[in-house]
C-alpha cells in the first residue's frame, strides 16, 4: 500500500479547514455554492474566508483580505475553483493573481460552464502552481443541489417522511401530529434552512394546517447561526393542482408562496401576493418533471420535498427523488394507518432498492438517509 506524502498529508489538513468554513454558509448561500477558503504561508494559516451570500464577497476574497501582504508567496486552499467571470462580484481567480499567491490547491472543478476548468487555467498561465482532486468527494457532498442544476439542469430533490416502524405515516383518519419526537423535528428544520425551496402538496397543508416555515427556535443551533439561518428563508412552494387550499389557509398567511397548479389561471393568488404557475400534466395534474426545470432555472439548488403518501410516491414513480431522509419512531400505528408512499407494485422485481448511505439516533427515534439505486441492467 502507497502511503500519502507529507504534502499530501497536509493538502488534506488545510482543505478539510476549508471545508469546515464552507459548512459555515449551509444555510445562506442560494443560489451559490457553499465555498471555504484557507491560505497557508511558511506552515502558518494567515488567511480564512467563507462565501456568506449571493451578491457578497466570495471565500477567496474573504481570506485574501485577512491574509493581505502575507498572501503573496502562499497557498490557497480552496473548495471549489476559482471562479474566472464576472458575475455579481468579480473573479476571484484574478484576484488570486493580483494578491501574489504562488500555488492554488481545489477541492474540485467548477462545473458551472462559465468556470469548468478556465478559472485553473487562468491560474496557471500566470504561473502559479495549481492543483485539484483533494477531498473532492467530501466537496461535492457539500453541493449537491449546485452540482447537479449546473451538470443535469435540475435540482437535488431530498424527500422527507416520517413513519413509524410498520411503515405508517398517519392514522386513517390523517392524524399524524408527531409520530417522531422534537429532536427528529428540529432535524427537520434544519433541513428546511438549508434548502432553496421546501415543496409540499395542498392535501398536506389541509391534513395539518401547516404553514411550512423554519421555525428558529426549534432549530437546535447556536444564536450566530440561527440568525444566519433566517436571514435567507426559503421558497415556499405548493403544489395544488385544482387550487382547492383557501388563501386564507395559515399557509397562505406565512408568508408569500408560489402555488403551482393544473388551472390556466386565477387572479386572487397574486392580489394576495403569491404567484401562480401554471403546469398541467396529465388527468388535470401538474407536470412534476416540468415543475423542476422551472425550479432550476430559478437558481434552485436543494428541494426538501415534504408531503404525503400522494405526492411524494408520484416523484419517487417518475424517478424524481435523489435522496430519501427517513424518520422511524419507535411505534406502531396499525394495518388500518396510511402508508408511506402511494405506490401500488404487484411484483417482487418492480420494486425499487435503495441504498442506505447512513443511520443514527435522533432522540428517541432513528434517521435513515437512503438513495435510489438504479434499477437492474441500468
Amino acid at each position: 500500500m502507497n502511503m500519502p506524502s507529507q504534502a499530501a498529508i497536509l493538502d488534506a489538513h488545510y482543505m478539510a479547514r476549508a471545508l469546515e468554513l464552507a459548512r459555515k454558509g449551509l444555510y445562506t448561500t442560494h443560489p451559490n455554492p457553499r465555498v471555504g477558503c484557507v491560505i497557508v504561508r511558511d506552515g502558518e494559516v494567515v488567511g480564512e474566508g467563507w462565501h456568506v451570500r449571493a451578491g457578497e464577497p466570495h471565500a477567496e476574497v474573504h481570506a485574501l483580505r485577512q491574509a493581505g501582504e502575507l498572501a503573496r508567496g502562499a497557498c490557497a486552499y480552496v473548495t471549489l475553483e476559482p471562479c474566472s467571470h464576472h458575475g455579481r462580484t468579480p473573479p476571484c481567480a484574478e484576484a488570486l493573481v493580483k494578491a501574489g499567491v504562488a500555488r492554488v490547491v481545489a477541492a474540485m472543478q467548477d462545473p458551472n460552464p462559465q468556470v469548468a476548468g478556465q478559472g485553473l487555467r487562468r491560474l496557471a498561465e500566470a504561473g502559479i502552481e495549481v492543483a485539484s482532486g483533494v477531498l473532492e468527494a467530501e466537496a461535492r457532498a457539500l453541493n449537491p443541489g449546485f452540482l447537479k442544476r449546473m451538470e443535469h439542469g435540475l435540482p437535488f430533490v431530498r424527500a422527507k417522511l416520517a413513519m413509524s416502524l410498520d411503515g405508517r405515516t398517519a392514522m386513517a383518519s390523517g392524524e399524524s401530529q408527531w409520530i417522531t419526537g422534537p429532536a427528529a423535528r428540529s432535524a427537520v428544520q434544519r433541513l428546511r434552512a438549508r434548502s432553496s425551496v421546501v415543496l409540499t402538496s395542498a392535501a398536506s397543508v389541509l391534513a395539518d394546517n401547516a404553514r411550512m416555515t423554519v421555525r428558529g427556535a426549534e432549530l437546535g443551533l447556536d444564536a450566530e447561526t440561527t440568525a444566519l439561518a433566517l436571514s435567507r428563508t426559503p421558497l415556499r412552494v405548493l403544489v395544488d393542482g385544482r387550487l382547492r387550499l383557501p388563501l386564507a389557509a395559515p399557509f397562505f398567511q406565512a408568508g408569500p408562496a408560489l402555488v403551482v397548479t393544473a388551472v390556466a389561471d386565477d387572479p386572487r393568488y397574486a392580489a394576495a401576493g403569491h404567484e401562480l404557475l401554471s403546469l398541467p400534466g396529465d388527468n388535470g395534474q401538474v407536470d412534476l418533471g416540468a415543475l423542476l426545470h422551472a425550479l432550476a432555472a430559478r437558481g434552485v439548488n436543494e428541494i426538501l420535498l415534504e408531503a404525503g403518501a400522494g405526492l411524494v410516491g408520484a416523484f419517487a414513480r417518475q424517478g424524481l427523488v435523489d435522496e430519501y431522509q427517513l424518520f422511524v419512531a419507535g411505534t406502531f400505528l396499525g394495518s388500518q394507518a396510511r402508508p408511506l408512499l402511494d405506490w401500488p407494485m404487484d411484483k417482487m422485481s418492480e420494486a425499487p432498492r435503495l441504498k442506505i448511505t447512513e443511520m443514527r439516533a435522533v432522540g428517541d427515534d432513528w434517521r435513515v438517509t437512503a438513495i435510489p439505486l438504479p434499477a437492474p441492467g441500468v
